[in-house]
């Protein structure tokens, strides 16, 4: 059993008005409370996402940034943290306040880490990580040496449009993109992992991956993988990626990790978040030396 602690940081220790007009000015915005789980935190964006709850008069459950402020609260947040705070919303700007969060000491729930993980940076060795594919086959990440490896987290029962969905539309507007380059397409490879192994059975993952492959049976994997594997398999590749994720409320609360890896397994680029867009990675493939 790990320690709980709780620590609530209020607006006087962040330096905003009790008006809530603050440091972002105007007219005093609406007050929402908010109750929800840290996903993730980035102090260079001054953000933090939540998995939060139905805010009563405002919006449903969801996975969602909210800015910040102070760095105050960012040196203290950890992904895994319960969090209850106010949602300020003025007519130009929105930011939480008011903030109580409450972190687990010497344990760890969930499926996943729930400490922060620093992210591989560029040139970084990946390791031969091995899985299952959707054809119940032993892979392994060194299979795809000679070749640019775009990888990316997902599982297949995310409702979110702007998560997994998300990340599986934009794959398969890259796979469409360089099948028409056919020299590019030749020396690149798709997989996508699910961190969801309980549920993403090789099956699964070959039904999942139909329909955003989009190829006749039978080719449709020869370029695009979908993979998982056993949960401490799984913990090992999202472990060395940062990606978080923990089960809660029957479904999982995750961040976002996208990455190129290139020819000679390291790690090129890592991109955080939903907010990069195909033609990004096709920019960076491109830009790359596949030779």
């Amino acid at each position: 059993m790990g320690v709980c602690f709780v620590l609530s940081l209020t607006a006087a220790c962040a330096g905003w008005q009790e008006s809530g007009t603050g440091r972002h000015g105007g007219s005093p915005g609406k007050r929402y409370t908010l109750t929800g789980k840290i996903v993730s935190v980035d102090k260079n964006s001054h953000r933090v996402t939540i998995a939060h709850q139905a805010i009563s008069g405002y919006m449903g459950a969801m996975v969602m940034p909210f800015a910040l402020e102070d760095n105050t609260f960012l040196d203290v947040m950890e992904p895994g943290d319960d969090i209850k705070a106010t949602l300020v919303v003025a007519s130009r700007a929105s930011w939480l306040e008011d903030i109580s969060l409450s972190h687990e000491v010497g344990g760890q729930s969930g499926m996943g880490q729930t400490n922060p993980v620093p992210d591989p940076q560029p040139g970084e060795s990946v390791p031969d990580f091995a899985l299952i594919n959707q054809d119940g086959q032993r892979i392994d990440l060194g299979r795809y040496r000679g070749k640019a490896l775009l990888l990316t987290f997902i599982y297949t029962r995310c409702p979110l449009p702007d998560y997994c969905i998300l990340m599986s539309n934009n794959f398969a507007e890259i796979d469409k993109a360089l099948q028409n380059d056919p020299a590019l397409f030749a020396r690149t490879h798709l997989l996508s992992i699910s961190f969801d192994p309980e549920h993403d059975t090789p099956q699964a993952l070959r039904s999942y991956g139909e329909v955003y492959a989009g190829k006749q049976p039978g080719e449709a994997f020869n370029h695009w993988e979908f993979a998982s594997g056993t949960p401490n398999e799984v913990k090992d590749v999202t472990h060395f990626f940062g990606l978080s994720y923990w089960p809660d409320s029957g479904q999982i609360v995750h961040s976002l990790r996208t990455a190129i890896i290139t020819p000679d397994g390291k790690i090129y680029k890592i991109y955080k978040g939903n907010e990069w867009k195909p033609a990004d990675v096709l920019n960076d493939l491109r830009n790359m030396k596949l030779s």
